[in-house]
This record gives C-alpha cells, structure tokens and sequence, in this order.
C-alpha cells in the first residue's frame, strides 16, 4: 500500500504523447480553427479549395511545435532515469546491498555516507558522530540505541504532506513511546555532511517524499505571448466571420433577383433552389476561401525566434560568471518573452540582498552598550579596517577570525561581573549548533543559521567556548575551566513563537530556563521587576535597529524543582501525541517561559550583496515594483531599505502599515 521510490517528473510517455501533446496544441485557437477548417473542406457542397491547403500547413505546424515538446521531455525523461537509477546500499538479509534508488521500500534501512544525497525521507536510526548525531539537531532519541541488524519496531506518523518544516509521528520499539519530530528526519534531496556515515528507515519515498510533494505536476504553460497570439486569432476569426456574414447576405440577396434566372439552366433540385440556403452554403465557402487572413504561420515564427533568443541568452558576455566558468543557462525557450514583462519581483532579504554572513557587532548587557568606539574627547568613532581590534591572546581556544573592538567588554568578563557572564553563558548553551573539533583547540561550529554561529562564536572569544554536546549534556570552557551542563529540554524555534529556549542543570544542581527571540515576543514575558531595564534596553534595540543590524533579546529564569518535575512529565505525555501535538506543546512552552529576567540583547550585521543598490535602481527605472520579505523590526528594514536603494531620499510619501488584520490595514491605506 506504499509507494514506491520511482519518480516521474515528465509529462508524456511514448503512448500519451499523441494525444496529450494535440490536446494541448488545440488549444490555440488558430490550430483549433485550421482543424474545423479541414473538415468543411472534406464537405464537397461547400468545398471551393482541395483539403490539401490546409493539412499539409496544419500538420507542418503541430509536428514542429510536437517535436520541441518531446525534445523538452526527452531530458525530462532523462534526468528521471539518472535520479531513479542511483545507488543507495540497502540492508538485507543482514547484508549492504547495492539497490537502485526506484527500488528501495518504505521500511527498508539504507546506509549513507558522506557528501551522498538522501535516497528518500529517512527517520535517522545512527551515524558514525557519537551518540548518533548528525550536522544537524537529530538525535533525541533519549539514549535509545538500535541494534540495526535486529530492529523490531513501529512507527505511526502523520500522511504524506507537502510541509517540509513538520513531521509528526512516534516509534513503539520495546513497550517505549519516542517521539519524532522533524529534526530526526533526512528528507530526499539533502545531502549529507560532516558525517563518515549513518543509517535511516525509509518513511516516505518516491512521489510521497516531501520534495515531491512540493513539486507538483508539470504544466502546460501559457506564456503572456500565447494569450496575446489567441486573442488576436480570435478577433481576426471574429472579423472572418462578420465577412462571411456579409457575403452570404448579398449571395442570397443576389440568388433572390438575378441567379434565380439560372435554375432552371442548371436544374438543381428543390432545396438547392433556396436562396436562403445558398447563401449559407457560400458563407461557409467563404470562411474556406478567405483562411489565408488567420495566420497559422505566425505561432512556427514565433517558436523560432523564441529559440533563437534563449541562444542569445547563453551567450551573452554580460551574463557570464568567470570565477566558475559558469554561463547563464535557459532552461526553457519561452524565458525570454517572461523576462521582458516582469512587472514584481518579490525577494528575500536574508542571503539574496544580502550575504547571508553574520557578523557579532554590539550588545547590550544590563543596560550598558558594549561595542562602539570612543576617542579621548568621549566621541563615538566610525570602526573601519584600520580600527584596532581587541585583543583575546588571554583565550586560546578563541576564533582568529572574529573581530570587535570594544576592550570595555573584555574588561567586563575578567572582572567577573554576573550578567555579563550570564549573557556570554546563554549564548553558549541556548542554540542547535554542533560542534566540531578537528585537532585540539581547533574548533569549527555547524550551525543550522548564520545567526546562531555568529553568536556561539562570540561567546567563544569571550572566554565562554561551547565545546561539545550530548543529547544530554552541553560542556563549556568557562575561562578555561570545563563546565558541564545537563540539558533537560530544548524548547525550539519556529515563526509562531519567534523564540528558542534551553533548560539546563548546572553543575551547582541549580535548574536555569535560558532564552532568547524577538524582543517584542520577549519583552511581554518579562518579570515586572524589569521594567526600567526593559526601557533602557528597548531604547538600545531601537538604535541598533537604525543602524541595519539584527536584533535578538536575552533572558533566564531560575526554575523550583517540584514545578518543573511536573512540567516534565506533561512534555513527556504530550511529545507523543499525534494530534495537534505542536499547538499543545507551544501551550506547554508558553506555561513555563514566563517570569523572565532580562539580560539584555545582541545585535548582528549582515552586509549586502555586491552590486544590489545598482541592481534595485535599474529595475526601478524599467519600472519594476519590488517587494522585499523580512523578520527583522521596522527600523532595521527601513534602514535596509535605504542602503539598498529601495528607498530613496527624494520619496516623500515613504508610509508604513502597521494593521493586524484586513479591516485595520484597509483602513490605513485609505
């Protein structure tokens, strides 16, 4: 009842590709027209020309385009056939066996080694890194360990689905209840790194797989000239028509008080004696003879021109990227008459305006600013290349690269004070990031966001080096002195709670909630005792915000023993439920993250891309409408807006919307 792992992403096969392939042509008119054409002309009463002016033309035209059409799904078969016939190593009998990809089952284990793509959704069973880890989160399978060659288990999980953020389901294995969840999953089209090798159960595979889910069938696609060539074909037929209305009106008018005299000469039958019915008759002689105005030829004038220009496409200088030898590609012969009538762009702001490369620039801690540079007179300095950085010769495991240059903060931390080190402390345990130590104090961070690395980096530099993970522990070098942390929850990030929290033990016993997100989502979850601090830092986030750099908020929170060993047994409970297991464990999150003491907050730069203002200004002048799509605060996309000139000075009705539904929004545009 499963499907198979073969997949198809071409439209036709040798026996549909007739029909399918006429169905689609047919649908211009002007084929669809010449089509009638023919058989009025197979109609001897009516047929003034042979059928042969219009097939031969007709048949001309379709086997063109059909031919471009299946050249089109030859490499779509193609690249089908190279997918399906890759190699996976399939567990047998006890044995590795070579299988092709379109032969592997759900239920089957594969082995996958590094840098090889993913073969179907697997659930993660082990890997070659210790306690089964992977480069991404995975592994909270809470010691669970598989003695593969004898696994004897079930897993239910949700249908097959198109949302590659989700998964939901739970492995019964020895009377024991885990749950999974999407960080325990490899889905088809990833490749795996960082990691000699690992072993997953194939949940979904081929069509069921979420890549394909989220592929869609291949469609015949219309583009902007098409609908343009069939509205003209139609009001050229219209014109036809109106025509031939017009003849046939003065053929009968005609036969009524001349051709009446010729009948008898001729002797046609009764019927034909019609007058009426003979200008019905010529009206559709006329809509035979007068076919030449249709023009079929334009739609084979337009196929070769369209060819001609994806050509120029792949040879233009302009588009060629030298560093990798790379030059721009067509894919599809219609790109060109696409392009030139590109009205919006809608965009990314994270990693295609800008570099995607975060780099750790300020913080605040407790209500102090850590990161601007002041000269003797007290006024704040532009950093530049030539800045002096801080020096962090007191860390040896610190990053080479990492640059800042504030020396107040390093001061801060060898002065032990608390919130500073708290600050630095949460940076290095409430993130997803592996570790990786290559040789001794040689340390290289895989982190699932730019974001998250920039920030255990500069923990890192700070003297708080996050050094390995455990699916139960977190050691930090503290100042040099190793510290071990037992992690008891991770409370993960998504778009509805814009926040990511750990729960740890530290080696004092004591139980800490550390968190951080977006201010606004932090900042309502606040102790009231942290009022006034909550302002200063507010007024802190703002600047930075004007200045274009990512904002995060920190907290924590000590937690009491007895509430939280109730708190647990209600996340054990719920992690295993199928239904609306999120809603209820963001439920069961939002119980516990609250009374928070503030920190503080970090702020982050990301440099645009090269060339983006020029880019953004020549789209503006082909006037182009463009849309940008960011998470960060207001001030911080204006800022970016401006830098990227999307924004110009000389916009006086620059305005914002800030409505949180229809109506408000509504209102406000008005």
């Amino acid at each position: 009842s499963y499907a198979d792992n073969h997949i198809k992403t071409a439209k036709y096969t040798l026996y549909t590709f007739l029909p399918i392939n006429l169905f689609e042509q047919f649908q211009r008119f002007a084929n669809a027209y010449f089509l009638v054409l023919l058989i009025l002309q197979l109609i001897p009463e009516i047929s003034s020309l042979s059928w042969f002016t219009t097939i031969v033309p007709l048949v001309l035209v379709l086997s063109i385009t059909a031919v471009k059409d299946a050249t089109d799904d030859y490499f779509r078969h193609k690249s089908d056939q190279q997918v399906n016939s890759r190699q996976s190593q399939v567990l047998t009998k006890r044995k590795l066996q070579n299988e092709k990809w379109m032969n592997v089952r759900v239920g089957e284990i594969i082995k996958l080694e590094n840098n090889q793509f993913v073969a179907a959704d697997l659930l993660l069973l082990s890997s070659s890194e210790p306690y089964g880890l992977c480069y991404i989160e995975t592994a909270e399978l809470d010691g669970l360990e598989l003695c593969i060659f004898y696994l004897s288990g079930e897993v239910i999980c949700e249908p097959p689905n198109n949302k590659l953020d989700k998964f939901t389901g739970t492995l019964y294995w020895k009377d024991n209840k885990y749950p999974l969840d999407n960080e325990k999953m490899l889905l088809r089209g990833c490749i795996l790194r960082n990691t000699e090798w690992c072993f997953g159960m194939v949940i979904f595979a081929g069509l069921q797989t979420k890549l394909m889910q989220n592929c869609g069938r291949t469609k015949f696609k219309r583009t902007s000239i098409d609908k343009l060539m069939n509205t003209l074909v139609l009001w050229i037929f219209g014109f036809l028509i109106c025509m031939g209305i017009i003849l046939a009106i003065g053929n009968t008018i005609w036969e009524q008080k001349v051709g009446g005299n010729f009948w008898e000469h001729l002797r046609w039958d009764h019927l034909l004696s019609s007058a009426v019915f003979s200008g019905f008759l010529t009206f559709w002689s006329y809509v035979i003879i007068l076919n030449t105005v249709v023009p079929i030829s334009l739609y084979v004038s337009v196929e070769v021109l369209r060819l001609g220009h994806s050509y120029f496409i792949n040879w233009d200088r302009k588009m060629y990227y030298s560093r990798k030898d790379t030059p721009a590609e067509a894919r599809t012969t219609t790109l060109n008459e696409e392009l030139g009538q590109v009205e919006f762009i809608f965009s990314d702001k994270t990693g295609t305006l800008t570099q995607n490369i975060m780099i750790f620039s300020k913080c605040s801690i407790n209500g102090k600013i850590y990161g601007d540079v002041y000269d003797e007179f007290g006024h704040k300095v532009e950093i530049t290349e030539k800045t002096p950085c801080v020096d962090f010769s007191f860390n040896p495991l610190m990053d080479r690269k990492f640059r800042f240059h504030d020396s107040s903060l390093v001061e801060a931390i060898k002065l032990e004070e608390p919130l500073v080190q708290d600050f630095f402390r949460l940076l290095a345990l409430c993130h997803t990031v592996m570790p990786e130590e290559r040789s001794e104090g040689e340390l290289v961070y895989q982190a699932q966001s730019p974001d998250e690395g920039a920030l255990v980096t500069a923990a890192r530099n700070f003297g708080y080096v996050f050094r390995a993970r455990t699916p139960e522990t977190i050691t930090l070098y503290e100042m040099g002195q190793p510290v071990t942390y037992q992690l008891l929850a991770i409370l993960d990030f998504n778009n509805v709670r814009k926040r990511m929290s750990v729960i740890v033990r530290n080696p004092k016993g004591q139980l800490k909630l550390y968190s951080k997100g977006a201010d606004t989502i932090l900042f309502d979850r606040l102790d009231p005792s942290n009022e006034e601090l909550m302002y200063t830092t507010s007024e802190h986030l703002n600047e930075f915000a004007g200045e274009g750099l990512r904002t995060l908020a920190l907290a924590y929170k000590d937690l009491d023993e007895d509430m939280f060993d109730e708190w647990m047994k209600k996340l054990l409970f719920v992690s295993t439920v199928l239904e609306n297991r999120e809603e209820r464990l963001g439920a069961l999150y939002e119980e516990i993250e609250q009374g928070l003491m503030l920190l503080g907050a970090t702020a982050i730069e990301d440099k645009l891309q090269e060339g983006v203002p020029d880019t953004i200004s020549c789209l503006s002048l082909a006037s182009i409408k463009i849309w940008v799509l960011t998470g960060d605060k207001l001030e911080t996309a204006m800022n970016i807006g401006y830098s990227c000139n999307m924004l110009r000075d000389d916009m006086n009705e620059v305005f914002v919307i800030s409505g949180y539904s229809t109506l408000e929004v509504q209102r406000e545009l008005k």
